[in-house]
């Protein structure tokens, strides 16, 4: 089969590998969508301690079981269309007997621990099998916009902290894929206002097709702060997110947030400088809640498949473009670039 195989830092070359042979509790996926995370921009562009190459990237997938060896209780057989939930957790630390799963401190994930989707088949392992690790896809729902639930509960998994309500004004730092997808869940939870934040270019005008109150771009000067206290008439924001890799975004989002305000840290910073420099004065007078978010638990990525599946969720203007195994690695200077939102490789084209 043909599969994209990363090889090191700026290198990843498809080529033909052996198909997937599999043991007893596996299953064998045709994939037939694979969305481009930014994670996997950074491991092609920077390299990643957690992936030694050889590896095929790519946990963001949808694809129909082709074959089976999983055990008679499991509910998923050969002709189901599926998606993953790609935490398999170890069961036995304290995260995980607390219900934490997605920080497990044994974790392993898919297209980490295990190749994944940038192929034409995906061997699934047999432990997620078996915890019901593969969700059925219920509807017509095309498979590139199915293959948006992993990153969709990692974001309904940040908003059960936030709890977004019908009183809150949100703001969400970053533009791009998961900064929008966090826009529409608070827009979906009931938030009056949402507005994003984002450096000057074709993301923050992209994000106005969206259903968000204002897109306000962030400067040197620090207009953007006024621009969203005036918007606010003073107040600040009850809820901001950063969704991005910016430690000015995390010092921005407490000088805007109001008081009593919540603030969600949901994009990490470079592992090179990863402090931020924040008034905490100004957590300490207006009283404001700071927490972070990684990963999903498979509740958030059940809802999230739920959600998709729905109807409510625009899926169809977060996939911008699809491109052919061949040319997968055109995803990342598309991204560079911003002159997208959520790539996408489909293997059969």
């Amino acid at each position: 089969m043909k599969a994209a195989v990363y090889e090191g830092q700026e290198s990843i070359v498809v080529r033909d590998v052996p198909d997937p042979i599999l043991d007893d509790g596996e299953v064998l996926l045709k994939i037939e969508a694979c969305c481009v995370c930014g994670s996997d921009r950074r491991t092609y562009r920077h390299g990643h301690a957690s992936i030694p190459p050889p590896r095929v990237l790519g946990h963001e997938f949808c694809g129909t079981i082709v074959e089976s060896r999983a055990a008679e209780h499991v509910d998923v057989k050969v002709g189901d269309r599926v998606v993953m939930y790609i935490v398999m957790p170890c069961g036995t630390c304290r995260p995980c007997k607390e219900g934490k799963v997605n920080i497990c401190l044994t974790r392993r994930t898919m297209a980490y621990h295990f190749d994944g989707g940038y192929a034409e088949y995906a061997k699934i392992p047999a432990v997620a099998v078996s915890a019901g690790g593969l969700v059925k896809v219920e509807s017509d729902t095309p498979s590139p916009h199915m293959a948006l639930s992993e990153p969709t509960g990692c974001a309904i998994n940040a908003h059960g902290r936030l709890k977004i309500g019908l009183k809150d004004t949100v703001a969400v730092f970053g533009a791009g894929p998961v900064g929008i997808i966090h826009a529409i869940l608070a827009r979906l939870q009931g938030a009056q206002k949402v507005f994003m934040l984002a450096h000057p270019g074709q993301r923050l005008e992209g994000a106005a097709a969206f259903d968000v109150d204002a897109c306000v771009a962030v400067t040197d000067d620090g207009a953007h702060k006024e621009e969203i206290m005036r918007l606010t008439g003073g107040a600040g924001c009850s809820v901001v997110i950063t969704a991005c890799n910016s430690a000015q975004a995390q010092v921005d989002a407490v000088e805007i947030a109001a008081r009593s305000g919540r603030i969600e840290y949901f994009g990490g910073l470079p592992k090179s400088s990863p402090t931020a420099a924040l008034n905490t004065n100004l957590l300490h007078y207006k009283e404001i809640t700071v927490t972070g978010s990684f990963s999903e638990k498979m509740s958030d990525f059940q809802a999230a498949v739920a959600l998709i599946q729905s109807g409510r969720f625009p899926a169809d203007k977060l996939v911008t473009h699809m491109l052919p195994l061949a040319r997968m690695t055109e995803a990342f200077d598309l991204m560079d670039a911003g002159t997208c939102l959520k790539p996408c490789v489909d293997p059969r084209l």
